[in-house]
């Protein structure tokens, strides 16, 4: 027994007359003659319908049976009406990951906008390292992520986004704190905050060509939390320039060429729904224009 030859039962009983049943089903008559045949034998032998000269009525046992099928396809098609509607209605969630220092005013101000204009959207930021984020996209814990890094992973697709340009951030009385710009070798073996690992190591490479932690005193998981360490004279720490702010005891003094690129990570070959996947070209579009035009920030 099946839900079609139920509700083929429900219209016949409605009409009791095959030929007009058959054709507001959109079969045979034949077909509708054999379904109903096989529904009675499945109902041990029960005629639900009797002739009557050329056209056909319920017995007692076919009112009885039509009153149940009818509440019961009536419930079916409430279940499947509301199950519909929470569809329709149901949050979508953004699950989206930014590497330490990247959720700058930018990202900021797309997420509120997307929001407003779709009451359905949700966001579920995740901060974290490159590794742990692109760990987080492979297993699909995360739609996208804005990394600082990339994998030879080929299930991972990554996009160029930017380049950041860094400044060292040292206490105010610090001895380096009044020159114009810094070079990186000047600080590569001053006590270091760290609060992005990426950022530290790809600096001990680029300066003394090995990735050794041994000016690392401290490591941290935000560039706030970094900056509150510089203010009370722990170390110094290299920050990107969107994370830049005027704060008492912190002088942040420009880095001489040296920069990290930014790239938007998602799983290849991965279907996101499409207000998600709309999002992830918003914000590669927003961010690469930003490039382009900086007083668009």
């Amino acid at each position: 027994m099946n839900y079609n030859v139920l509700r083929y039962f429900s219209v016949l009983a409605q009409v009791e007359h095959y030929t007009v049943a058959a054709a507001r089903l959109g079969i045979s008559q034949p077909s509708l003659s054999s379904a109903i045949h096989n529904l009675e034998n499945e109902l041990g032998g029960v005629k639900l319908f009797e002739k009557v000269g050329r056209n056909i009525r319920l017995t007692d046992e076919g009112k009885f049976y039509q009153e149940k099928v009818d509440a019961a396809l009536n419930e079916l098609h409430t279940a499947s009406v509301m199950l519909r509607d929470s569809k329709i209605s149901a949050p979508i969630v953004i699950r989206m990951g930014v590497v330490s220092g990247s959720l700058d005013g930018l990202v900021a101000r797309k997420i509120a906008e997307y929001t407003r204009n779709n009451s359905r959207i949700r966001f579920h930021l995740t901060e974290s390292s490159a590794e742990n984020l692109m760990d987080m996209v492979r297993q699909e814990k995360l739609d996208m992520a804005i990394v600082d890094s990339t994998d030879r992973d080929r299930s991972l697709h990554f996009r160029m986004l930017t380049q950041r340009d860094f400044y060292v951030a040292l206490p105010a009385e610090h001895p380096l704190a009044a020159l114009e710009t810094i070079e990186p070798q000047t600080v590569v073996h001053e006590p270091q905050i760290v609060f992005n690992y990426n950022v530290g190591k790809s600096f001990k490479e680029w300066t003394t060509g090995t990735p050794t932690d041994e000016s690392v005193i401290c490591t941290v998981n935000t560039a706030q939390s970094a900056l509150d360490l510089v203010a009370a004279g722990v170390g110094i720490a290299f920050i990107p320039d969107r994370c830049v702010q005027s704060r008492p005891n912190v002088r942040f003094v420009p880095m001489r060429n040296w920069h990290q690129a930014l790239y938007m990570c998602i799983l290849y070959d991965k279907w996101l729904e499409p207000p998600v996947w709309d999002f992830v070209e918003r914000i590669v579009k927003a961010i690469r224009e930003s490039a382009k035009n900086p007083a668009s920030l």
